[in-house]
């Protein structure tokens, strides 16, 4: 299994709109993207100076899985939807 975590920054001028937006076309993803094999995502709570806004967890059976969800139509659509309101984004994966 491969896991996909993203930490997003958001901009300063991202509105609470553009938040909502990115946040209901990842709620989607699962249903459309079969590779998906677990998906979680929420705002940070802690609000730290080290913090980043927002943190996505994804599991997928391996690297081509992922592979195909990244160029998913959907995924892609979604990923302009980041681009809108993400200041910076790190992102990790890994096999467990």
């Amino acid at each position: 299994m491969l896991k996909h975590i993203v930490f997003i920054k958001f901009r300063k001028d991202a509105t609470e709109a553009e938040i909502g937006d990115m946040e209901k076309g990842l709620r989607a993803l699962p249903s459309i993207i079969p590779e998906i094999k677990g998906f979680e995502f929420g705002r940070d709570v802690v609000r730290a100076e080290r913090s980043y806004d927002f943190a996505l967890v994804a599991a997928f059976a391996d690297l081509d899985a992922m592979k195909r969800y990244q160029v998913h139509p959907s995924h892609v659509e979604v990923v302009g939807k980041v681009k809108k309101v993400a200041e910076g984004l790190l992102a990790v994966d890994f096999n467990y």
